[in-house]
């Protein structure tokens, strides 16, 4: 079987966050597939001397170099890593067999682009994670959105969005997430790990894009009923509150909002774990501290 990713050089590139509800039920699904310690045994996240590929370096040699070192960091059983390189219409794709081997083909214009080397073999060799997890998402685009998500937030993502690179003439990119939603993932993973790759990144572009998708995740993490929450979120939630206590009624939530909705013991407000994206219900009765049930998360609350 293989599973292939796209490159998109000499065309335009997509922005912003056309994708960030399939993005986020994919850090949901990640965290319902392992356990909280789990997840968080893939820090840090894999690091620049590890996955460099040098121009002077012997290409299969090299190749799959960065893969050992690609399949070592996904905590994927040490096996043999045959990489080859062939004329092909996307960035690259893997074999998805029982193993031990594993095969991954790229595309032959790697073998002038070395740098990017890296990214290309982590999104197909997180194919193979998530072949071997059976995790998966129904439909070829949102199954690659999962594998981009999942990459990023494992730690070896940030070479994807390192890959992205834009002038006023020609631009690429890897994966099927945009630049800001690799961004989004990787600020969220660094938020939960204590981890800041800004340092990592050698694409102006990929920065640039990146505290774009920090901002995202940054505001989301202060709304409420969160303490952190700014002075006009407050305000507004105070109103919402208000009304829904005064019409005794369930109000519907948005893709990423609270919502108010009547339970066995009053009113109750559901929102989003900043972590893992799991709604999480609370009662309305002012400071609580709520534990997410599934990244185990602590939120500060003023319901």
């Amino acid at each position: 079987m293989g599973v292939r990713d796209v490159a998109n050089r000499n065309s335009e590139v997509v922005h912003g966050f056309p994708h960030l509800e399939t993005v986020r039920s994919a850090i949901t699904a990640l965290y319902r597939r392992l356990s909280p310690e789990s997840v968080l045994s893939y820090a840090p996240s894999v690091l620049p001397v590890d996955v460099t590929f040098g121009e002077d370096d012997d290409l299969h040699l090299g190749a799959q170099r960065v893969a050992r070192a690609l399949v070592h960091h996904l905590r994927l059983p040490d096996a043999r890593v045959i990489v080859s390189f062939r004329e092909m219409e996307h960035a690259a794709s893997v074999e998805l067999t029982a193993g031990p081997e594993y095969f991954i083909e790229l595309n032959d214009r790697f073998r002038t682009h070395r740098r990017d080397i890296g990214a290309a073999l982590a999104h197909e060799i997180t194919h193979v994670l998530l072949h071997r997890l059976d995790l998966s998402f129904p439909g070829t685009r949102d199954n690659e959105i999962l594998t981009d998500t999942v990459t990023t937030y494992l730690g070896a993502g940030w070479l994807l969005l390192d890959a992205f690179r834009e002038d006023a003439v020609s631009s690429q990119k890897l994966g099927y997430l945009t630049p800001e939603e690799f961004g989004y993932v990787l600020a969220g993973r660094a938020l939960a790990f204590d981890e800041d790759p800004r340092t990592w990144f050698t694409s102006p572009q990929a920065y640039h894009a990146y505290t774009k998708g920090r901002a995202r995740a940054l505001f989301e993490a202060q709304q409420p009923p969160l303490t952190t929450a700014g002075r006009l979120g407050r305000l507004r939630y105070a109103k919402d509150r208000r009304r829904a206590q005064e019409h005794l009624g369930d109000q519907p939530a948005g893709p990423y909002a609270y919502a108010f909705e009547q339970g066995p013991d009053g009113l109750r407000v559901s929102f989003p774990c900043s972590t893992c994206h799991q709604r999480i219900r609370v009662p309305v009765r002012g400071r609580v501290r709520a534990r997410c049930g599934l990244c185990r998360t602590i939120l500060e609350c003023d319901t």
